[in-house]
């Protein structure tokens, strides 16, 4: 089940939260398939004004993603691929819906589950 966490600058999100969900989502379908659709879940995260920073200077330019994704996708033959994708097609969405000043600030974490350490509802995911 891919979930995403996704930190961005408060005064970049407000007004947008509708679109940026729906590009990510079709993000996420675009490199996975039609299937994940009802499957990815999506958090946003504002962050205020001075509390974004890089280099120990505020920015309003910067947007940390986190995929939680199962690790079997690293194990796969095709998993440069798959990563690569997932990182492009996220910074895209990201960037189509709030501007493209945004993508050298934007960082996407893949981050790995084993199927054994993933729970929904309080019971193990399959």
């Amino acid at each position: 089940m891919p979930h995403l966490t996704v930190h961005l600058p408060e005064n970049r999100l407000t007004g947008s939260e509708a679109k940026l969900v729906t590009a990510l989502t079709e993000a996420i379908v675009g490199v996975y398939g039609d299937w994940a659709r009802d499957l990815v879940s999506i958090r946003l995260a504002g962050v205020p004004a001075g509390r974004f920073a890089q280099g120990g200077t505020a920015v309003d330019t910067n947007v940390s993603v986190t995929l939680g994704v199962r690790a079997g996708v690293f194990d796969r033959p095709d998993a440069a691929q798959i990563t690569a994708r997932l990182g492009a097609a996220l910074t895209d969405a990201i960037t189509r819906v709030l501007g493209e000043e945004l993508r050298t600030g934007t960082m996407v974490e893949l981050v790995a589950s084993p199927q054994e350490r993933t729970f929904v509802g309080g019971a193990l995911a399959v």
